[in-house]
């Protein structure tokens, strides 16, 4: 089975001159990013529909083995019962299927007041999906985790074939607030520990791809302990036959890309998997020293 990794964007100035060659324009952004990393959550879906000439441009700038994972805008989401929005969703997947074979699974993250209560709604939605679109869902209201809603929601996507996202920011609550911290990344940090929501990481197997979304911590070291229990659980499951796709995110995005490399490497303790882009070949105007 296969391991994706990647970041949740690729259109990042800051990665010029260590992830990214000097010298690269926002042109040139994707085409280095897939030179490097494996998949991309695509939060850009979130806020608009791109047009069928942006995604033929994304098509050209990356591998046939390359996959986007397009987030379901937030007007699906977002405004009122999902099932008032059935027919935007099954457009936005025509939309999206312009990627041909780089469409990985999409993912409906829900609001914190999209509650148990309102698991018909859900349950409606999921069973009017496209069947040969894969989707994974993110709940982010507490309910959801205790019994016996815990339980339902696992049953339901599992009947759909759709998986349950993981949100795993224990390692940006690792820092109690301090005024000492104000202007530095780690008040970067604290903004995004209110963003962010804290929710119980109890990886579910629902479908046949796990699908995990990590927060990653500014100091490299903090995360160490974290990513080698996703190594090792991610290698659990891809021996069992799931693909896995797994998004790193930092506060301020510099250090994302590390943690993809780093998190792929504990993955490669526990079983053979295919080298990142990156280890591949010499990328050209790649200092690893400036990100590392």
């Amino acid at each position: 089975m296969t391991l994706y990794v990647g970041c949740p964007v690729w259109s990042f100035k800051g990665w010029v001159g260590n992830f990214y060659p000097r010298g690269a324009k926002p042109a040139d952004f994707l085409r280095e990013y897939a030179r490097r990393l494996t998949t991309i959550e695509g939060n850009t879906t979130f806020y608009a529909v791109p047009a069928k000439k942006t995604i033929e441009g994304w098509v050209a700038d990356t591998p046939e083995t390359f996959r986007f994972c397009p987030k379901i805008p937030k007007a699906i989401s977002h405004e009122g019962k999902l099932t008032d929005h059935i027919d935007k969703a099954r457009a936005f997947v025509d939309v999206m299927k312009g990627l041909g074979k780089r469409l990985g699974p999409m993912f409906l993250q829900l609001p914190p007041r999209f509650s148990p209560k309102l698991i018909g709604d859900l349950s409606a939605f999921l069973s009017a999906w496209t069947s040969d679109a894969r989707l994974a869902v993110e709940v982010r209201h507490l309910d959801w985790f205790d019994s016996p809603h815990d339980e339902a929601l696992d049953e339901l996507l599992a009947e759909h074939g759709m998986a349950r996202v993981t949100i795993d920011t224990r390692p940006i609550r690792s820092l109690s607030g301090d005024a000492l911290l104000t202007g530095s990344v780690y008040q970067t940090l604290l903004e995004a520990r209110e963003g962010k929501p804290d929710l119980p990481v109890v990886p579910k197997r629902t479908s046949d791809f796990v699908f995990v979304r990590y927060i990653g911590h500014p100091d490299p070291e903090v995360n160490r302990p974290f990513l080698d229990e996703w190594g090792s659980y991610l290698a659990s499951q891809m021996k069992d036959g799931a693909d896995a796709y797994v998004f790193c995110h930092s506060p301020d995005n510099v250090i994302a890309p590390r943690l993809c490399r780093d998190l792929h490497q504990c993955v490669a303790k526990d079983m053979k998997v295919s080298p990142l882009p990156w280890d591949e070949k010499d990328v050209d105007g790649f200092e690893q020293g400036a990100l590392f």
